[in-house]
């Protein structure tokens, strides 16, 4: 609201009464009160008496200070006499419709704009509102400010141009507004973005996967996709299907990668003309996609673009934004598939080295320090001690990062001495599970309930029910996101000086450890490893995991190097000939000069050679001299000798000859008498080597 042009001429008049300085004769009119530093001109502009105005200000409380500074730009006193100094007789009513009101810090006026500029700009905060985290009022007012010369803010000049005096700040707020205003005006208008190239992500109201969902200022180029066909079913279902940030990276990634294949090939221009050969085209190019770094990218990332991408062309097929697909352009389930990969049986795995583990603990007073994110809500020695708590979960549970951070606020069960820990497992939608956890683990628990109790007045009430609750009131999830444990657990690890990993190099010094793979579910995968070595059983161990199958809680460790190199030894020292006698050699000879046949291990060079498949005398291994058996092959011998007696038998039911009964009783003999000899010499050994 601004001024009437009636009530112009009386605002020192009426608003006069205000307090004044304590214990002076205050002489200035203004709109909160009256300051004497500027009697004289306003008397000059208002026409009063000093009798007059010595009445209205002597009637004012003097015990009271006035709380206006004496050189106000938001009186409207002071910017009349600025409106009248150029030219003295300026048109008063003009003037007074574009004044704003009298406006708290909360508040702000667009009175002070053109009325087309006013429409545009109120549409534009009310589009921009949802982008915001936090909407600042103060950035508002000089945004209206320096816009008040404009008159549209559809011009083609840039913002640093129409607002040339405005702030970093201004100019951001100002440039979210000009886009949707944008937006909308090609919306009205018909021309976008339904026809545009050039898609405005946040304009076209895409949610990001932050906790607030606020999407980053983002413009995408559709113009490197080649094919004209492609390009108009992508920014079609960009339009009408408003994807996430996530699945629009993934499926504009497998577009171009596609586009990249087409290209090459002739008539893909043409969607009718598409043939299923051009499929296998577009899949051989997923297959061997790199990342955007040029690293080869991971199966699960090419799984998921191939993914990405033939459900956009099945979108075009039912939808009929791409009625002239051809029919021969869809994916053979069965041909166009992304191979998995197999792992190097050698490797480690996922599981953070318990030495490594034993560096973090030694660091823990660092975590929670630096960048650690909710410092704006809790003081560092909570903040410490909460990102500690969970890193102790993570570290002594093995739950997944979602499972820790959603934990009750009431966690802890207490049952003949045996303490659990009441979780929920989220992905296989099983709830109030229990999980048996250490004192030590308990106690850091109870510390952090303690602290969180005293904390609840100061946090959203939301997360009441939680143990790590959401830290503000813009989350969209009542406990802590994933984001902030990630974030910080990787700064804390970037913030150690020093990580050694397992081994040495040429000159003895330890090796560093590859940091990114510290991570928060990497502790899953440490824990399951650390029981595995531990010689937890395979069935409990799947019961700790919260695992429907055993195969599934088998990939989440592997046979450590160590325990395959005992093995080893123990095996080479029982290993005997074909005719039962031991035969040891050493653990290097055991894994290079032999090679594993189905009942035991041969060591003839060319089969060696030829990986097990170059048998000379196929694999009638109970007659060579170059079979090596040991202990870890007598259930499959065993389970051999039997099908050969169920052979022999059948052939003499057959009547077969002589010869052919002769043979199969030779291999049982040979066999017979390498098992005899094999558990004989077990049976000598002490119970806890057998």
């Amino acid at each position: 609201m601004g001024l009437a042009a009636g009530s112009a001429s009386a605002v020192g008049v009426l608003l006069s009464d205000h307090p004044s300085e304590a214990g002076a004769c205050c002489r200035q009119v203004c709109f909160q009160g009256a300051h004497a530093s500027r009697w004289l001109s306003s008397v000059a502009c208002w026409r009063l008496s000093s009798s007059r105005w010595l009445f209205r200000v002597s009637s004012s409380t003097r015990s009271v200070r006035c709380p206006v500074s004496r050189a106000s730009s938001c009186c409207p006193s002071w910017r009349f006499r600025e409106h009248r100094r150029t030219p003295p007789d300026a048109a008063v009513a003009p003037w007074a419709a574009q004044q704003p009101p009298y406006l708290a810090p909360h508040q702000f006026s667009l009175l002070p704009l053109p009325e087309l500029l006013r429409w545009e700009v109120l549409y534009g905060l009310q589009q921009v509102d949802p982008w915001l985290r936090i909407f600042e009022p103060a950035q508002v007012r000089r945004m209206v400010r320096d816009l008040a010369e404009t008159g549209t803010l559809i011009d083609g000049i840039r913002d640093q141009q129409m607002c040339p005096r405005s702030t970093v700040a201004v100019l951001r707020m100002l440039g979210r507004v000009r886009t949707a205003v944008r937006a909308g005006h090609a919306e009205y208008t018909g021309t976008a973005p339904a026809q545009d190239d050039v898609l405005d992500l946040r304009a076209l109201g895409q949610r990001s996967r932050t906790p607030a969902g606020i999407r980053q200022p983002k413009t995408v180029d559709l113009r490197t996709i080649r094919q004209p066909w492609l390009r108009g079913l992508l920014r079609t279902w960009t339009v009408q299907q408003r994807p996430g940030a996530d699945e629009f990276a993934r499926t504009l990634r497998g577009v171009e990668l596609a586009s990249r294949a087409l290209a090459q090939r002739p008539g893909t221009d043409d969607p009718a003309g598409l043939r299923y050969d051009d499929v296998t085209a577009v899949v051989d190019a997923i297959r061997t996609a790199l990342k955007r770094d040029g690293e080869p990218a991971g199966w699960n990332y090419r799984m998921s673009i191939a993914s990405h991408f033939f459900a956009l062309i099945d979108y075009g097929h039912r939808s009929g934004a791409a009625d002239d697909l051809s029919a021969a352009f869809v994916r053979d389930p069965a041909l166009h598939r992304i191979p998995e990969q197999e792992a190097n049986e050698d490797e480690i795995g996922k599981a953070i080295p318990e030495p490594v583990i034993r560096q973090l603990d030694a660091h823990l007073h660092l975590l929670g320090l630096g960048r650690a994110r909710g410092q704006r809500t809790l003081a560092p020695d909570d903040l410490q001690l909460m990102y500690r708590t969970l890193y102790i979960l993570l570290r002594d549970t093995g739950q997944r990062p979602l499972e820790v951070l959603s934990l009750p606020r009431d966690c802890l069960e207490t049952r003949n001495d045996q303490i659990s820990l009441i979780w929920n497992n989220h992905k296989a939608r099983r709830h109030r599970r229990r999980l048996p956890i250490t004192t030590s683990t308990a106690q850091a628990i109870r510390t952090w309930q303690e602290r969180r109790e005293q904390l609840q007045a100061s946090l959203p009430p939301t997360g009441a029910d939680y143990l790590f609750p959401a830290l503000t009131h813009l989350a969209t999830r009542p406990y802590l996101h994933t984001s902030y444990l990630g974030e910080t657990l990787r700064d804390w690890v970037d913030s150690i000086p020093h990580l050694h990993g397992e081994g040495t190099d040429t000159q003895g010094n330890p090796l560093p450890f590859d940091r990114s793979l510290i991570y928060a579910y990497a502790f899953r995968h440490s824990y399951a490893q650390r029981h595995a070595d531990a010689g937890t059983p395979l069935d409990v161990l799947r019961e700790l995991m919260d695992h429907k199958s055993v195969s599934t809680t088998q990939r989440y460790y592997t046979v450590s190097l160590k325990r395959k190199r005992d093995a080893v030894t123990k095996l080479a020292a029982h290993v005997v000939d074909h005719h039962g006698h031991p035969s040891p050699s050493s653990e290097t000879a055991y894994e290079l000069r032999s090679v594993a046949v189905p009942y035991g291990g041969c060591t003839e060079p060319s089969n060696v050679k030829a990986a097990g498949s170059s048998c000379p005398i196929r694999f009638q291994c109970a007659g060579c001299g170059f079979y090596r058996p040991d202990p870890s092959y007598l259930p499959a011998i065993e389970q051999h000798i039997n099908e050969l007696r169920a052979d022999r038998e059948t052939a003499q039911a057959m009547d077969a000859a002589e010869f052919v009964i002769t043979a199969f009783t030779a291999q049982i003999t040979a066999y017979e008498q390498v098992t005899d000899r094999m558990q004989r010499r077990l049976a000598a050994l002490p119970v806890a080597e057998r």
